[in-house]
Formats: structure tokens, sequence, C-alpha cells
């Protein structure tokens, strides 16, 4: 039992998790006990304020399977979620102490369980997080996996990165977990809206995605999309939209092993402008 923090990207802060209670898979036991009502307070506070933003910036999707978190006031266990997540989809959440390496989230996405952080930020950082929290994990992520084009979606997310990962590939792969995934846009009947989960559980985010006119929303590209690079400290200077979350799973049926030998021999895109890019590798 045990194992080594994780860090992605550079942070002069050390990982807050406590990864001595992680199994092998990175997985432990959610720490339910050590919750303080300081805790379950600023759960409540950041469901409420964000909550409330949703209608008119985020999917209908989303809206609809919300109440299946559970109680707001606090906190949820995560087996109170899994009895209705299971019998829905398939999926269950697991926790973990924090990041976990790449290897250990594909396998358990492809094994149809998610990673939710147990522990919650605090009350010094309800506008901004420089890693997952509980509420990021379960408020942005959990809802749509209740949905079953996306559910799919996110266990074939999770072999292709296993594959993806034999190939020296996952830096490719995880662009497009960022654009869809973590900060996807839908275009539905109603106009623009939101359905990833970094921009769901900002509070700034969420309105700039959707109705800043800074920002370049693109039609969603395979090629287009993996070759574009992203900021993890900022709001986001490109989003990629779909039409449909069959779209997506659509999308991403083929196999990418062909797309990733061609991708390689391209230039890359900024994440904050049109520029290009030398790519990486040149062709052989």
């Amino acid at each position: 039992m045990g194992q080594a923090p994780v860090v992605y990207g550079q942070s002069s802060r050390p990982p807050r998790g406590d990864y001595g209670r992680a199994g092998a898979d990175y997985t432990c036991a959610q720490d339910v006990a050590a919750y303080t009502e300081q805790d379950h307070a600023t759960y409540r506070r950041l469901y409420e304020r964000q909550s409330a933003l949703l209608p008119g910036l985020a999917c209908r999707a989303f809206i609809d399977v919300l109440p299946r978190l559970g109680a707001k006031e606090r906190i949820p266990r995560f087996d109170d979620i899994n009895d209705s997540l299971c019998k829905a989809t398939g999926w269950q959440i697991v926790a973990v102490p924090g990041l976990i390496p790449e290897t250990a989230f594909f396998t358990l996405l492809a094994d149809r369980k998610f990673p939710v952080t147990d522990w919650i930020r605090t009350p010094g950082e309800l506008d901004y997080i420089a890693e997952p929290d509980v509420f990021h994990d379960l408020f942005g992520h959990v809802p749509l996996l209740f949905n079953p084009v996306i559910a799919d979606y996110m266990q074939r997310y999770g072999q292709g990165g296993l594959k993806a990962e034999k190939l020296g590939h996952c830096e490719m792969l995880s662009r497009l977990y960022w654009y869809t995934i973590e900060f996807g846009l839908i275009r539905e009947e109603q106009g623009l809206r939101a359905y990833g989960a970094g921009i769901l559980s900002s509070g700034g985010e969420l309105r700039y995605s959707v109705q800043s006119p800074v920002p370049r929303r693109l039609p969603l590209e395979l090629k287009r999309t993996m070759r574009t690079r992203y900021k993890i400290d900022t709001y986001q200077q490109t989003y990629f939209v779909i039409d449909s979350f069959e779209q997506l799973f659509a999308l991403t049926e083929p196999d990418f092993t062909p797309l990733y030998e061609e991708l390689e021999t391209l230039p890359e895109y900024g994440a904050d402008s049109e520029l290009l890019i030398a790519p990486a590798r040149a062709a052989s």
C-alpha cells in the first residue's frame, strides 16, 4: 500500500493528497470521516454558486442529470452515487488521493471506473485551484457519466489511451481529452453550451467560454484538435465545438494508429495563436 505522488506540468507546491493510502491501482477508500464541517460548507457553497450559473450556459444533458449526484449540502458518499450510476451506465466512481499516472488513469477508464479525488479545496481557493479536487471531479465529470453515449466514449478513451501509450502518442490523445471532456462546447438548438468538466466546474470560464468574443470556437476536427497545444493556468483561447455527443463518439471510432503517424509529421498550433509550430518529430 502506498504510491509516489504524481505531478503534471510545473508546480512549486507538492501534491497535497495522501498517496500513502493508495493501492497498486492508485485507488483508495474515500475518507469520509476526515471531512470537516468547513469542508462540507465549501462543497455546498461551490455547488450552489455553480449550479446557479448553469441555465443558458451548460448543455441540457448535464443540467438534466445533475440532481443524480444527490444532496448538495454535504460532500456525498461515493458509494451512494455508485448505486444509481452503475444501474444507469455500468460505471462507478473510485476514490484517489489526487492526480494519478496515465497508465493507471487509462486502465480505470477502460474498466468503466472514474477516479475522483476525495479531498476538497480550502475556502481561499473557491475561484481557482491548481489541481482537481472532489468538487471538480464530482460536479464537473460525474453527471455526464449517466449519459450512455459519453459513458461509452470515456471507456473508449481509456482503451485508446493504453494503446497510445504503447505507441508513444499520449500527448496527442491528451489534447483530445482536454478539448472535449475538460473544455468541450456543444451546439444545441438554443445556442452554444458547455459540456466540458473544466468549464462546468469553473465560475469564470463557464460564462467566458460560451459568451466572450475573445476566444476562437472551431468545429471539432481530429487533426486540428490533436495538433493544438493547451494551457493549464489560464482560460482557453481556443475551444472546439461538436453538434452532438453521437458525433463525438463517431469521430473517435476508427483506429488512431495511422492518424498518429500522420500527425507526428505535421506542425502544431499554439495554444493562444494560429501560428504553426514545428513538429516534435521529423518525418522519417
